[in-house]
């Protein structure tokens, strides 16, 4: 009984933080779209009366009206839910960074990691791996990103040379990928990895980012004249 009660009050607790983020939800969508709200009761009195006109017409207005309430509220939510979703793209179109906050939500599967490149100008290269490979994605001055995107896959030949690698670069322009459509566009990609490959690749690469990180480096500038070693150093 108290294992009951402990599961009923956290059910209560839990409600009114889903419809405080869904009304927040509906508050940020509302101001990029002013006539959502139109358009959600629109679609709800439309379908539901459809489903009761034909309820009339069969002779059971009363089954499928329940049916039309049910049906209408589905498609309101699934309405609802494309037009904040478009609401928030077009929010974060431009912003730094607002490709990796929907790589972080492309699905399971893909491991995510940011901000793996980047330069002074805040050009900037994201890298996600799952049964498709590796993807690239890159936001900033297409030009530059060529660059950072040619340097990336330098890098990373070094371990993963048998595994496909992708790059999309987020944009507007012709041969690049609006916002919107980078999570489709990367679902979409042929699956050619297993499993186990996909976690041996996130081996590799995490290994590689921690030799680099954990690289030795010398103090000050190299002396004029002086040259590396051929060899290892030799032993006795």
């Amino acid at each position: 009984m108290a294992r009951k009660a402990k599961t009923d009050s956290t059910d209560a607790a839990a409600n009114p933080g889903r419809l405080k983020q869904i009304a927040l939800t509906y508050k940020m969508t509302r101001k990029a779209d002013p006539v959502v709200g139109l358009v959600i009761a629109a679609v709800g009195i439309v379908t539901f009366g459809v489903f009761l006109g034909i309820g009339f017409w069969v002779g059971y207005p009363i089954y499928l009206g329940i049916l039309g309430f049910l049906l209408a509220f589905l498609s309101m939510a699934i309405v609802f839910g494309r037009r904040a979703e478009r609401a928030a793209f077009g929010q974060m179109e431009g912003q730094p960074g607002a490709a990796a906050a929907v790589l972080q939500n492309v699905g399971r599967g893909w491991t995510t990691t940011p901000a793996v490149a980047m330069n002074r100008n805040q050009d900037v290269v994201h890298r996600a791996v799952g049964r498709a490979g590796i993807v690239l994605v890159a936001e900033g001055n297409p030009n530059r990103l060529r660059t950072l995107l040619a340097a990336e896959k330098k890098k990373m030949s070094r371990v993963v040379m048998d595994v496909p690698v992708h790059d999309i670069i987020v944009g507007t322009d012709e041969g690049q990928v609006p916002l919107k459509k980078v999570r489709t566009t990367m679902l979409k990609l042929p699956r050619v990895l297993s499993g186990p490959q996909v976690t041996a690749t996130n081996d590799r690469l995490r290994a590689l980012g921690d030799l680099l990180s954990n690289m030795p480096l010398p103090k000050g500038p190299m002396p004029k004249g002086m040259r590396m070693p051929r060899g290892g150093p030799k032993t006795r």
